[in-house]
């Protein structure tokens, strides 16, 4: 099932051509697009992403991006060098939230290992597993013992896709 934006591109995109041009205040933007309480910061933070990347980043997406290692610790790195903040790093390498960009700092900051990011989305939308009471007590001692290795608490369970999950 995909995801259902709540505002359509061409809305997402005149809003940042109306704010950038100066026709409009981001604020009058957010009233406009009924968008509550902060909508005008991100109005601001839609555009400044929208001049670096173009209209490209309102495309509906059907999945989660997909960020590698090797590119969370250079975003990082940047933003520790001072080279950005988290808004600019965001905007410059089209990052929808600088949320993301903090989270990242803060797992690199406590010595956390910043992993692939490689989404199963069977993991997340199988089925109830059915086994027993012992069985279940095993498997949540191995995702706890392995850092909360979901997808290879699943795999190993033998139940990695939703299909093969049912009973």
């Amino acid at each position: 099932m995909g995801r259902k934006a709540k505002y359509t591109k061409q809305q997402k995109v005149q809003a940042c051509e109306d704010y950038l041009s100066g026709r409009k205040t981001a604020i009058q933007i957010s009233v406009e697009l009924n968008m509550g309480k902060r909508g005008d910061d991100r109005v601001r933070k839609g555009a400044k992403n929208y001049r670096a990347n173009g209209h490209v980043i309102f495309d509906n997406k059907s999945t989660n991006n997909r960020y590698s290692k090797d590119f969370k610790e250079m975003i990082v790195k940047e933003y520790l060098d001072g080279l950005g903040s988290s808004c600019d790093l965001s905007a410059k390498y089209g990052i929808l939230k600088d949320d993301t960009v903090l989270n990242w700092v803060k797992k690199y900051n406590s010595h956390r290992e910043l992993r692939d990011y490689d989404p199963k989305p069977e993991v997340y939308m199988a089925d109830t597993l059915k086994v027993s009471k012992e069985k279940k007590i095993e498997i949540i001692k191995y995702c706890i013992g392995h850092d909360h290795d979901y997808k290879g608490t699943a795999d190993r369970s033998g139940k990695s896709t939703a299909q093969n999950s049912r009973a």
